[in-house]
């Protein structure tokens, strides 16, 4: 049986749930990622848009258009950056969710970091 994922926003007023287990986990370190989590990169898995579930009202979600083709969700009362959708290519059909969102405990098999390129000047992954 697969397990089922849950996740909510710092206030918890935007609960959801995935029926899949999180793909193409990356851990992102472009401007747009940086900026909208505030952070040296956002970490990131994909569900296809049928295996997720809001189980909170939408009405508690806001919407910024990033691109012409990807449009970014966060909680209206907290401001907790949570999913993000693209309209065109591969992504599409599928949601990515901003895994340190995720209330169950998940650990992925694979992840990657991407655009490391456009990594924070002030940012050095630690060295293993």
């Amino acid at each position: 049986m697969t397990e089922v994922y849950q996740g909510s926003c710092l206030c918890a007023a935007v609960r959801y749930e995935l029926l899949d287990e999180p793909k193409a986990v990356s851990h992102c370190h472009c401007s747009q990622c940086r900026k909208g989590h505030g952070a040296a990169f956002a970490s990131y898995g994909s569900v296809p848009c049928s295996a997720f579930s809001l189980l909170s009202c939408a009405e508690d979600l806001k919407a910024y258009r990033s691109s012409e083709s990807v449009l970014r969700e966060f909680c209206r009362h907290c401001g907790s950056t949570l999913f993000w959708k693209c309209s065109q290519g591969e992504a599409a059909g599928w949601i990515c969710v901003a895994l340190g969102t995720l209330d169950t405990p998940f650990k992925p098999s694979k992840q990657k970091h991407i655009y490391t390129g456009d990594s924070a000047i002030w940012f050095e992954a630690p060295q293993e």
